[in-house]
């Protein structure tokens, strides 16, 4: 039976990415800096509109996944897609980077394959206009044990959490996993999903997850609290592996009590996607390796700081080679 370095639950969403300006921005309503839940109208409207458009395979775990894969992790991705031109895109090329696409495309699916198109204006700030489509459709029967059995390590999208069906299906993938003797953890996605389920949040957190990884605001917002500081405690109390990201001010990272801060180099960006997620891919590596936490901050800054250097949310450049220079693993 094979076994994984790492398996990801997600959205499978095709990002499609175009360079513009504020004025483009205004004229369409699109609202800058944020993401945008859009019915399947306003998406092929704003589709149409795009010139020169980048397209990848996308969603927040699965760009770590192949940011994972592409340090060389064994890897695989559990999300859902439709049997449809983009479907079958997402899912070639995700086994193209070498990652098991678990889920074949759903023949005769309701909706079509999710996507997202991604505005990014000259001073790197991304605008994403998010068409869910059949990927929050996920429940257990997607997950199969064999592969959430024989991971490593489990990590799960705070997204998908909100749906019932989602949240069933996390908890017996994070169970399968621990009884494996993996560990398994959570991007905590979006404050706003805290808000909307903040009790079964923490009781996954509490009772099922390793480790969790999030921003200030999403740490926050699991306590309704600003204060950072007392968020991070509270989480810490509760889950062995914390993780926070706090954009150019460097992450905190708390394991069994004991904490670092690791320094963030600062970098212009030029397109901010995917700077989350490629941390959290280096951040993994780190931790299947055994590395020490800092090692495994520095190691997210790198990925993160790469990958906000040009368009799209996947490394372009060899990390490894890049941890190598940094002195982080071996030659």
């Amino acid at each position: 039976m094979k076994t994984y370095e790492l398996v990801g639950i997600g959205n499978a969403v095709v990002d499609v990415i175009t360079q513009t300006d504020d004025s483009f921005l205004g004229h369409m309503g699109i609202e800058k800096g944020i993401m945008q839940l859009i019915e399947q109208e306003r998406a092929e409207v704003l589709y149409a509109a795009m010139n020169e458009r980048v397209q990848t395979p996308g969603g927040a775990v699965a760009n770590t996944i192949a940011g994972a894969g592409a340090l060389g992790m064994q890897t695989a991705f559990i999300g859902r897609v439709r049997d449809d031109a983009l479907g079958h895109f997402y899912a070639d090329a995700m086994t193209d980077h070498g990652i098991d696409f678990v889920n074949p495309p759903v023949a005769n699916g309701d909706t079509p394959t999710s996507r997202c198109m991604i505005f990014v204006t000259p001073d790197g700030e991304r605008s994403l206009n998010t068409y869910l489509g059949i990927s929050t459709g996920l429940n257990s029967g997607d997950v199969p044990t064999e592969v959430s059995g024989n991971a490593k390590l489990m990590f799960l999208e705070g997204y998908l959490f909100d749906h019932d069906a989602g949240k069933t299906a996390f908890r017996e993938a994070a169970r399968a996993t621990k009884a494996g003797g993996g560990k398994a953890g959570i991007a905590i996605s979006d404050p706003f999903c805290v808000e909307r389920h903040r009790d079964d949040f923490l009781s996954l957190i509490k009772h099922d997850l390793d480790y969790v990884i999030g921003n200030e605001a999403e740490m926050q917002s699991l306590f309704e609290t600003d204060d950072t500081e007392l968020a991070l405690s509270k989480t810490a109390d509760m889950c062995p592996i914390v993780v926070c990201t706090r954009s150019g001010d460097g992450v905190s990272l708390i394991r069994d009590g004991q904490r670092v801060d690791v320094p963030v180099q600062s970098v212009t960006p030029v397109d901010a996607t995917g700077a989350g997620d490629q941390f959290a891919a280096g951040f993994l590596f780190g931790l299947s390796r055994g590395c020490e936490l800092e090692v495994c901050g520095r190691m997210g800054n790198l990925c993160a700081g790469e990958v906000i250097s040009h368009i799209g949310p996947r490394p372009q450049q060899d990390m490894l080679a890049a941890f190598r220079a940094e002195g982080l693993i071996g030659a």
